[in-house]
């Protein structure tokens, strides 16, 4: 690994758009640390990274503090600091509120906003070493558009907007960026969630590597935030300003 190479660390890189932003850090030349529950998944993804792409694995439930301090000790190990962080694994559930149990509200946000709190905070002083750095969390339009019979999934996702919204302005002084990503339904394993809605609205899904490009270019540039393109972008704005029209056109 060149000492110059930017090391960043992607949650959930096993698939999806985890997989296709480890991807495209490969492709911008970056070292990449491919962190995710299943071991083979990871190994699959550090394949496509190139022949000559520095990557290391790090099997590990970000949920379990444990495993959490598994990823810190191995990027220490490493190598001693951390250029960008990209929270990405989430769980993604739909369905109405009464069918969700008091164990899948708590796996809900356990996996979608707790753990990468945690994680983010557990990594302060290797990003610190490396700043300026940047924390990039991948949340969703719905946590801007609270959506029926998403109920669960867009507490957390709003959540994790606010976490994010908060963090910039706390570690600025720090020299720490913070990039909040909302992408709106991509073609992944996940997508399998919105199937019905999907099905229902006609939805266009887009594809992983391009919400990864879009969001690189994000964190590129140093941007606060990154949305989906239009209609969804406008619909952010529409409910902003005239949340009852988004309320209308829900019901």
């Amino acid at each position: 690994m060149q000492p110059e190479q930017k090391l960043v660390l992607v949650t959930g890189a096993g698939s999806g758009i985890g997989r296709e932003l480890s991807i495209e850090a490969a492709r911008r030349g970056m070292a990449v640390a491919l962190c995710g529950r299943r071991q083979e998944a990871l190994e699959a993804t550090g394949a496509l990274l190139g022949p000559a792409a520095p990557y290391s694995i790090i099997p590990a439930d970000i949920t379990r503090p444990e495993d959490r301090r598994r990823i810190v000790d191995h990027v220490r190990n490493e190598r001693g600091s951390l250029d960008i962080l990209i929270n990405n694994a989430g769980l993604v559930e739909g369905g109405p509120l009464e069918t969700f149990d008091d164990d899948a509200l708590a796996r809900a946000f356990q996996t979608n906003i707790v753990a990468p709190m945690a994680l983010t905070r557990d990594l302060l002083p290797l990003l610190i070493v490396a700043k300026p750095s940047r924390v990039v969390n991948v949340g969703s339009i719905f946590g801007d558009i609270g959506y029926p019979e998403f109920t669960c999934y867009s507490a957390t996702k709003f959540a994790l907007r606010g976490f994010s919204i908060a963090l910039r302005r706390e570690w600025k002084q720090k020299g720490i960026g913070v990039t909040y990503a909302a992408p709106r339904a991509t073609r992944t394993d996940a997508a399998v969630a919105f199937a019905g809605l999907i099905a229902k609205t006609k939805m266009s899904l887009d594809p992983p590597g391009q919400v990864a490009r879009q969001i690189w270019r994000a964190i590129a540039s140093g941007r606060d935030s990154v949305y989906a393109p239009a209609p969804e972008r406008i619909y952010v704005l529409i409910q902003r300003l005239f949340p009852s029209i988004i309320d209308r056109s829900l019901s």
